[in-house]
């Protein structure tokens, strides 16, 4: 006999003691056919909880049979509730277990039915029916007879059982006898699939036949002699439901995929509308609305083209490609599972199982009751998504592949007038082809929906105890303590949540302090911190003495309508997100930039309606003014008049006393540094008079309005500086060198020594890449190194004195360095949002998040 088996599931052994059930077992064993982890014995629970491999309850006297039978249910209670444990974990597990017990009673086989349905796993059963003559056989055979009265009541008990077991939601239930010759077959999880040479996953099409085919060119793949679109390399797409209704072609998308499935080019999976179809297909009471009534409609035209009798032979075919289309598919690359494709959302747990209850929650999500107009409330789900799987879904449009929490959503409304999004996986690449027209013609359209709601303010009540921002680079946690403050910021200074996109991150000092004697920084350091992460290409800029800006800059005030909702030319802020200039300034500071980039054609040539550029802009004193007054001119002038003072008295002194000449130089040299102090900040001061004196040092271009820029290398970066310094005087150049051998390295030094002694701040060394990463793990994106005379002014007048320096050099950097790296990915991640047009509660938890970083106690001087 042949008995199949999912690839998950309880297997009940049903039987009388010495029906064979064990036995069963073993010849499996031993012929390797199912493995000892796979069974879970009550005979080895009782032994486990009681070291007693059996109690025989047959005493001297009635008294002593009850006390052996109550210690033998007082054992069983106790082995009974270690197996269901056992079974429980394994099910937990999507595991294949065997239950070796008699499950005469029906409350014992009921256990074993819930906890399966609780675990969403089949049940299947063998019965063991053998002969009494040949039970009561046996049992005189073995080493610990059970009786023969318990033998015949078991059996009595069996007897009267088998007509209910036949009635029992089983998948499968196999009547047997131990002489039968048994043959396992063991079947593969349907749900997993190799993703061999390629998988492109594709949103929801809604009968948008024409883009379908659009986008599968796009993809690479090729029309053959039988019609069917397949790919060079091998590559297979897979649909991820509701390729129906809405749109113009449904039937010649169902055929499309009925065809592609059947020939084991394509994967298709259930969703919301093709249950619904597949219902009125088969005969089902259903009512065809929002949209679904248009698959009705080509029906009735097929059946005048081609007759009754070819449209129920499409419609048993199409009814049978929708009922067997699994809830979810999981692909697996190496045996591993990485991804998984579902509709409209899937629960951890969920995961590589099949049954009603998550079938229904993969067609339509979470939700939570009807709204006024009748349409579900969802949930979001995927905030409790914790595993490392990738959740790809559609279901719910939106006009920009959205990814939270490591789900992506590629559902973009194609039928709405949005794209057709496919995702291709390993590459992780999304390729998109916009919709010719709105097909669905809704009031109700959920793209228009969403625009409306996207700039809403955020719920702030969602931050206050601590969160965690999703980002390609893993989670970055934001503690409770650090929002607080943060929020103030907001509440208090910045510029208009909707404007604020990106707040840069804070930069890291060299890892180490210089070898060399009488430097605490040098650029040996940051190259050999590089190098030992294995990269061979750097580029070293030139760090501006200004005040580090972001530049929001609209092509135009409708474009600045689009993006936060109000008219402008953009906007120009702080690291800490306040306005850098007064609004007068600012707004003629703006026209002025975009004349000129108007003027050169910047907007036209990289077809873009915004520019993101992180900056420094000089000179200093225009944002530091009140610093420098207070902190630095007031220190400066102070010692270089109270060491005047005192040299002066010991210059009198020194002919009169022995001694003072040591005390003198000491002085001297003190005077000498506070001379200094004040040279090194009075190079980035300059009086500004007009707005044409204001400079702006572009180091980074992070994103146009279809795109980011953070796959770009630095040198793509310093030439797109030059450009803007090209179109507008308002921007200028960096100097720049690259750094690829030890000639090259020297150079850099040599050039570095130059600058500093002249007084400049320094340099900022960075890799190649914009975003690199050693052992996939991301690396510092930029180190600066600060000269010896800039860092008068932040660590004092006298940091260079042995006994200073000594200090100064047990820094440690690692706190700075691990901050710099999560600021990094918050502001990749909502600067990637405001490119996606995400909501602006999305890309605020990303600047929210950096800010609140912000308030970590960190040593403000490295």
């Amino acid at each position: 006999m042949d008995i199949v088996l999912p690839h998950a599931c309880i297997v009940l052994l049903i039987g009388p003691s010495n029906s064979g059930k064990t036995t069963f077992l073993k010849k499996l064993l031993e012929e390797n056919q199912i493995d000892p982890s796979e069974i879970v014995s009550s005979d080895d629970c009782r032994l486990l909880v009681s070291d007693k491999e059996f109690i025989n309850m047959e005493g001297d006297s009635q008294d002593q049979v009850d006390l052996l039978f109550d210690e033998y249910k007082s054992i069983s209670i106790e082995a009974f509730a270690i197996m269901d444990t056992l079974i429980q974990s394994r099910c937990k597990l999507n595991k294949r277990t065997f239950v070796d017990a008699t499950h005469l009673n029906p409350e014992d086989r009921m256990r074993m039915i819930t906890i399966a349905q609780k675990n969403h796993l089949p049940i299947v059963s063998l019965v063991f029916d053998t002969d009494q003559e040949l039970l009561l056989e046996r049992d005189e055979k073995r080493d610990f007879p059970r009786g023969k009265r318990r033998i015949k009541q078991q059996y009595h008990t069996f007897k009267k059982e088998k007509r209910f077991i036949k009635k029992e939601p089983y998948l499968a239930t196999y009547f047997m006898n131990s002489d039968e010759d048994i043959h396992l077959i063991r079947k593969k999880n349907p749900l997993e699939l190799e993703i061999g040479a390629g998988i492109d996953i594709i949103g929801d099409i809604h009968g948008c036949f024409d883009e379908l085919l659009l986008l599968l060119e796009k993809l690479g793949y090729e029309k053959d002699v039988q019609g069917h679109y397949v790919h060079p390399e091998g590559r297979k797409f897979l649909s991820l439901g509701d390729i129906m209704s809405r749109g113009p072609q449904s039937l010649n998308t169902m055929l499309f995929f009925l065809e592609h499935v059947e020939n084991d080019l394509a994967y298709m999976i259930d969703s919301n509308h093709g249950w619904k179809i597949a219902r009125w297909l088969d005969g089902k009471n259903v009512t065809l609305k929002h949209g679904d009534e248009k698959v009705e409609e080509e029906f009735q035209i097929y059946e005048k083209r081609q007759g009754e009798e070819e449209t129920a032979k499409l419609a048993i075919r199409l009814k049978k490609l929708l009922l067997e289309a699994p809830s979810h598919y999981v692909l697996k690359q190496n045996g591993i599972g990485l991804v998984v494709c579902t509709h409209a959302g899937i629960k951890d747990e969920f995961i590589s199982k099949q049954s009603p209850d998550i079938q229904d929650f993969c067609r339509y999500g979470e939700t939570d009751g009807l709204d006024e107009r009748g349409k579900p409330v969802r949930v979001d789900w995927t905030v409790d998504h914790k595993t490392s799987h990738l959740i790809i879904w559609g279901h719910e449009p939106k006009p920009a592949p959205f990814i939270n929490n490591n789900t992506l959503n590629i559902d973009q409304g194609a039928v709405f007038g949005g794209k057709l999004t496919a995702f291709r996986y390993p590459e992780k690449q999304l390729i998109s082809i916009p919709a010719k027209e709105n097909y669905a013609q809704e009031v109700d359209n959920p793209l228009k929906k969403w625009e409306q709601i996207r700039l809403n303010p955020p719920n702030i009540e969602k931050y206050l105890e601590g969160y965690s921002v999703t980002s390609d680079f893993g989670n970055v946690k934001i503690p409770k303590e650090y929002v607080y403050p943060a929020i103030d910021t907001f509440s208090h200074f910045t510029v208009p949540l909707e404007d604020l996109v990106y707040i840069p991150p804070t930069m890291s000092p060299t890892p180490n302090p210089s070898q060399k004697e009488d430097y605490l920084e040098h650029p040996q350091e940051a190259i050999d911190y590089y190098r030992s992460k294995g990269i061979q290409t750097l580029i070293a800029e030139k760090k501006h003495m200004g005040s580090r800006a972001i530049l929001l800059l609209f092509k135009d005030k409708q474009a600045s309508v689009k993006y936060v909702g109000r008219e402008g030319l953009g906007t120009i802020y702080t690291r800490s997100g306040r306005r850098f200039f007064d609004e007068a300034t600012e707004e003629k500071l703006l026209i002025n930039i975009n004349n000129d980039l108007l003027k050169s054609g910047y907007f036209e040539k990289y077809d873009t309606d915004f520019i993101l550029l992180d900056a420094e802009i000089m000179p200093w004193n225009l944002k530091a003014q009140e610093l420098i007054k207070s902190q630095y001119a007031h220190v400066s002038e102070h010692a270089i008049l109270d060491r005047k003072t005192i040299k002066d008295k010991l210059t009198k002194a020194k002919n009169n006393m022995d001694g003072l000449q040591s005390w003198l130089d000491e002085y001297e040299t003190k005077l000498d540094n506070a001379h200094l102090f004040k040279y090194v900040f009075q190079q980035y001061c300059w009086d500004v008079h007009d707005i044409e004196q204001i400079q702006i040092a572009p180091f980074h271009l992070l994103a146009h309005s279809k795109e980011t820029f953070f796959h770009q290398t630095h040198l793509w970066h310093m030439d797109m500086n030059r450009t803007f310094a090209e179109c507008s005087n308002f921007f200028v150049e960096t100097e720049y060198k690259i750094i690829t051998n030890q000639e090259s390295e020297e150079e850099v030094i040599v050039w570095w020594e130059r600058l500093t002694e002249d007084g400049h701040e320094g340099i900022v060394i960075k890799p190649e890449c914009f975003l690199t990463e050693s052992k996939g793990k991301l690396i510092q994106p930029a180190i600066k190194v600060r000269g010896r005379k800039y860092l008068h002014i932040i660590y004092g007048m006298d940091y260079l004195q042995p006994e200073n320096l000594t200090r100064l050099k047990k820094r440690n950097t690692n706190k700075k360095q691990k901050l710099a790296l999560k600021e990094f990915s918050l502001g990749m991640e909502g600067i990637k949002r405001f490119v996606h047009l995400e909501s602006v509660e999305r890309i605020h938890e990303c600047v929210l998040g950096t800010l609140a970083l912000e308030s970590d106690p960190v040593d403000p001087r490295l």
